[in-house]
């Protein structure tokens, strides 16, 4: 059996179902798995020696956006019923999608002991190699004996630099790893300056399967009649939402709006004229599918854009100058396919960079030949487990 050790119960849509596509590739393949539930228990000492991850900058964004969440919650009551039917879609879905599941071990020394459950690990996307989450030891397997086969599919550290402190326990846990494959290109550079690895990189788990493959497994079903443009964005810049709804107007559409995902915005409470609340991933693929445009922030709100053929402009989210900057997904993303004229430029040009044609023949070409790569590392990765 494997074990999966990824992120099936955050509340994050791209998250979810890139986390319901790594179980559904392994289901098509015959692969008996159960997700890993583990549930952290520190002694004084253990406390002691996570003091010093309290002081890494991506943590330390990530806190900053709960705590404005939390605080938006506790001056907006709307929003905090709002928020709490959000969560209960959520719940439904990952209570519906997610039912192989470990027993929870409580500790990492009974981690270590439950992996010997397992014939092969499997971990990866969605920044789980931060280095923001380094000292749990959890994504990076170092709870995996050795003589139990561990694999990455699409890892991601979602930074450029590994922290010059991390380095040497960055180093120690690449070089346990039997197979690596990364998300982003700079992942696969920042392994090979570690470790002297050459892995490669391959597709995030959501472009395992094609639109059509995602229809059967999330038929679709559409949420408005009128023309709209699906605003996801995850970071706080309001003058993306002014120059949304300025194009909005030109183009004679509508704004479906998801608002303070990650963290409480205010100047997204007047963004978007529409703004559901209850909805989970099944829905928001369903907005994303029936929308006329698309105009997001989000890594996996481009992705799906790019699987169902639609018109978008991808935003980001960070500065590219920031310490915690996560755009090299994006990076990637955009010049593997071809797409980085889809880049959000400036202002005056949002109008005819989300009208110019995309030639998703060309782009489709690439992603068929990057699928065949990803095949032939998943089937090597997975071979003869038992």
């Amino acid at each position: 059996m494997i074990g999966v050790c990824i992120k099936y119960f955050h509340e994050n849509y791209g998250g979810m179902l890139q986390a319901f596509a790594t179980i559904t590739m392994l289901e098509k393949r015959g692969l008996k798995y159960e997700l890993i539930q583990y549930q952290k228990h520190y002694s004084l000492w253990g406390k002691l020696k996570q003091i010093p991850r309290l002081f890494n900058t991506i943590l330390l964004n990530d806190k900053k956006e709960a705590l404005l969440k939390k605080i938006g919650k506790q001056k907006h009551p709307e929003f905090k019923k709002n928020e709490a039917i959000r969560l209960i879609a959520f719940n439904n879905f990952k209570n519906e999608k997610f039912k192989k599941l470990s027993p929870v071990f409580i500790g990492f020394e009974a981690l270590c002991k439950g992996a010997s459950r397992y014939s092969a690990v499997i971990t990866g996307s969605d920044q789980l190699w931060s280095p923001a989450g380094l000292p749990t030891n959890f994504y990076n397997l170092m709870f995996v004996p050795a003589n139990i086969r561990k694999i990455s599919i699409a890892s991601s550290f979602g930074v450029k630099y590994i922290p010059w402190y991390q380095i040497g326990r960055t180093r120690k846990y690449l070089n346990r790893i039997e197979f690596i494959s990364m998300r982003e290109n700079r992942g696969s550079e920042i392994v090979k300056e570690l470790t002297g690895k050459n892995v490669p990189t391959i597709l995030d788990p959501v472009f395992f399967f094609n639109a059509a493959e995602w229809e059967k497994l999330i038929p679709t079903k559409k949420e408005y009649e009128e023309s709209y443009i699906f605003a996801y964005f995850l970071g706080n810049t309001p003058s993306y939402r002014n120059v949304v709804t300025e194009v909005a107007r030109k183009l004679n559409c509508k704004i479906v709006a998801l608002r303070h995902l990650d963290q409480y915005i205010e100047s997204d409470e007047n963004f978007g004229d529409y703004a559901p609340y209850d909805v989970d991933p099944t829905r928001f693929l369903n907005l994303l599918r029936g929308a006329k445009y698309i105009c997001t922030d989000s890594f996996h709100g481009s992705v799906f854009s790019i699987i169902h053929h639609k018109q978008f402009i991808i935003f980001n989210r960070y500065d590219e100058t920031s310490k915690h900057s996560k755009n090299s997904r994006i990076d990637t993303l955009c010049q593997n396919l071809s797409l980085t004229n889809r880049r959000f430029t400036s202002n005056e040009n949002l109008f005819e960079q989300l009208t110019e044609s995309i030639d998703y023949k060309k782009v489709d070409e690439k992603l068929n030949q990057l699928r065949e790569f990803t095949e032939e590392y998943l089937n090597k990765a997975l071979k003869d487990i038992k």
